[in-house]
């Protein structure tokens, strides 16, 4: 035993153990990310039965979330009338969407209370823009007071009715978002010219008359918009549907409001492949709704990424100058060992303390002389004085710099000497010699250090709350107005939607796949990214091994 202890077999075996149980549970929480996440776009089968509450049963309509094992004790202190042998009752909860008629969404039923579940195939599951869902029997189709179908004709006669809406609403939106947010952008930039000219004393009377002529121009165009809008706002409201919900009323629900509607009961296995490849493609197209409980998380996804990019271009060439200095050009001495101390020291630093430096001097300092400087005209609304995307790139990009910094290093490091003997032995100045084969060479740990920032900037949320992002951005960063990026804006973000949908939502029990479904996109987002960069990195070493063993 004490021989084979001698030569390490059962270091090794150890090693390979841990590393064995690390990847068991990245895997397991992938997959539970994935399983809790994934079945979130599956259509849900909807349930009637009763309940017995107090001496009547009532009739319950929706979707079983959930169950678990419950104490009677607990029940019967609730209130519940069940007498039972067991310690221990089978409780569900049930999804009864109808928030706007019930009151709640999801409620918790004691089975022995239950009667028996059905699955009737003419119940109806529709997802509205407010309210969340809304379940019952389809009775009749209207178009304004007028019944148009009943019975087995309203379903083809809905169906078709809510893709016409469904287009409607498209074309409303894309005028609202991007038509009028077009003409109220450049309406806003006339304004600021006025107010720009005026502080420069510059605001003559032929400046006024051609700011006037194209404010009218714009007027005009704005108006011409709105009578659009109040057509297709006229149009979209024109049909609707009735439905008769668990107590027994009937309720008409404007097809205006309505996102989507399906009888999940009749559907078959293709027809459900098909819903769910079309809600998930929402969902990473969508924009969200319903305080981002519903929808789609399309502004998070750009967002993130956007940040991603403008941070590595940001922190890439500053890291690996320092890099450069230090092990290139900077005497090796007591300063230097400081320095090199000092960075990995930054690399433990709290993220949140970056959030409140970024804050301060970035938001705050810097921002708020820019705007003093070069956007008077906007004040006191501020440009750059106010968290951004800028500043938030700008803070992760220097709280990943040590990252970057050490990993160039050590990739400077294992340059062989030889290497940059033999450039300047061949005439080439130091300066040449570590542009055309040192940095060349030193590109695989650069890229290395590029990967690990991507990795940490992509999952921070605590310094961007603080810097940039929100709950919900009306704007993209990017977009067709001049100059088309807009660093001064707010934006969406995968860690922070996480946070808000799980911690802040107001309706947690729906909220709860989405959370799980985000998590997994931003864990395929980051390693995407790590992908590209990794691809990148092997290509460079591939290319420069023959300069390695040199």
């Amino acid at each position: 035993m004490k021989d084979w202890i001698k030569t390490g077999s059962p270091w090794i075996w150890m090693t390979a153990g841990a590393v064995a149980l690390s990847v068991l549970a990245v895997l397991f929480v992938l997959w539970m990310t994935a399983a809790r996440g994934l079945t979130h776009f599956w259509p849900k089968a909807v349930a009637e039965t009763t309940f017995l509450e107090g001496d009547q049963r009532v009739r319950v309509i929706g979707e079983v979330r959930d169950r678990e094992e419950v104490a009677v004790r607990r029940l019967q202190e609730a209130g519940f009338k069940i007498e039972s042998s067991e310690a221990f009752v089978e409780r569900v909860l049930i999804k009864m969407g109808n928030r706007d008629v019930t009151g709640q969404d999801f409620r918790w039923y004691p089975v022995p209370l239950l009667g028996e579940l059905t699955y009737p195939a003419d119940l109806l599951t529709v997802e509205r823009h407010e309210w969340g869902n809304f379940y019952g029997h389809l009775k009749a189709v209207k178009e304004g007071d007028r019944v148009v179908a009943e019975g087995p004709q309203a379903w083809p006669e809905l169906q078709a009715r809510v893709q016409r809406a469904q287009a409607l609403f498209r074309t409303i939106l894309r005028i609202e978002k991007d038509d009028i947010g077009k003409v109220n952008y450049r309406i806003e930039q006339l304004r600021l010219r006025e107010r720009r000219a005026q502080l420069k004393g510059e605001l003559d009377d032929a400046l006024k008359a051609d700011l006037q002529r194209q404010r009218e121009a714009l007027d005009a165009q704005f108006a011409q918009l709105q009578e659009k809008l109040q057509a297709l706002r006229t149009d979209i409201a024109r049909d609707s549907l009735i439905a008769e919900v668990a107590d027994g009323q009937s309720v008409e629900v404007p097809l205006a409001k309505v996102a989507d509607v399906y009888q999940a009961n009749a559907m078959s296995t293709g027809q459900k492949i098909g819903h769910y490849l079309r809600k998930f493609w929402e969902f990473l197209t969508d924009d969200p709704r319903e305080a981002n409980t519903e929808g789609g998380i399309f502004p998070a996804i750009f967002g993130t990424v956007t940040m991603v990019l403008v941070m590595s271009v940001i922190v890439t060439p500053f890291g690996i100058m320092a890099a450069v200095y230090m092990r290139e050009y900077a005497k090796q001495g007591p300063l230097i060992r400081i320095i090199r101390i000092s960075v990995n020291n930054l690399a433990g630093v709290p993220s949140i303390v970056y959030g409140v430096f970024g804050l301060g001097f970035f938001v705050y300092l810097l921002g708020g002389n820019i705007d003093r400087l070069f956007y008077p005209e906007a004040l006191p609304a501020p440009t750059f004085g106010t968290p951004g995307l800028l500043w938030a790139s700008l803070t992760l990009a220097i709280l990943t710099l040590p990252v970057v910094i050490v990993a160039t290093e050590e990739g400077l490091a294992r340059v062989p000497r030889s290497v940059r003997e033999g450039s300047l032995a061949l005439g080439a100045t130091k300066a040449e010699t570590l542009i055309r084969t040192v940095l060349p060479m030193a590109s695989p740990a650069m890229m290395t250090g590029l990967i690990l920032a991507v990795a940490r900037a992509a999952g921070e949320v605590a310094p961007l709350m603080l810097v940039g992002v929100v709950k919900l951005a009306p704007s993209l960063p990017i977009d067709m107005n001049a100059p088309f990026v807009h660093l001064d804006r707010k934006f969406m973000h995968l860690g922070f939607h996480i946070y808000d949908v799980g911690f802040q939502s107001p309706n947690v029990e729906a909220a709860r796949p989405l959370v799980y479904a985000t998590a997994l996109l931003l864990v395929i987002l980051i390693m995407v990214l790590n992908l590209a960069a990794i691809k990148l990195r092997n290509h460079l070493r591939e290319k420069y091994r023959g300069l390695e063993s040199v």
